[in-house]
């Protein structure tokens, strides 16, 4: 029997971490998959990406980009989803199976592993910041004389 549904907030930030996670590092978390039976095999296409004038605006559409889906079962009849960016088959079959885990007994092994994959991505954010400040440029305007 699977265990007792985790927080929406919750799973949603574990399912938007895996998306946003190279293949390889969601491989170390997870090296060998469980048992598990395919709901939907893992199929690629596209989702538009939308925006928002001054990001509070109006959206409007942006571009298109390659995502692949993926849901599983667990053994214990355990249902996870797995959608992430990119082509990988494999990255979305795993992130589908780690959603089933992370909503079962597992979860206890597998919150710890991606506390830190979160911890990693938080400080390659932080870093990404720091280097686009380095280059900010502070314009300001001098009133001229003749314009007093």
């Amino acid at each position: 029997m699977p265990a007792k549904a985790p927080p929406p907030n919750e799973r949603r930030d574990w399912l938007s971490l895996m998306a946003r996670s190279a293949p390889d590092r969601l491989a170390r978390v997870l090296p060998d998959l469980p048992d598990h039976d395919l709901l939907r095999a893992p199929e690629t296409g596209n989702v538009m990406v939308q925006g928002r004038v001054s990001a509070t605006g109006a959206p409007f559409n942006i571009a298109e980009m390659t995502v692949t889906r993926c849901s599983v079962v667990l053994s214990c009849g355990t249902v996870g989803h797995g959608h992430v960016q990119g082509r990988s088959r494999s990255h979305a079959r795993r992130a589908a199976v780690i959603d089933a885990l992370m909503q079962t007994g597992a979860a206890a092994t597998l919150t710890p592993q991606l506390r830190a994959m979160e911890a990693e991505a938080q400080a390659a954010t932080t870093e990404r910041a720091a280097k686009a400040a380095a280059t900010r440029v502070e314009f300001f305007t001098l009133q001229r004389g003749e314009d007093t």
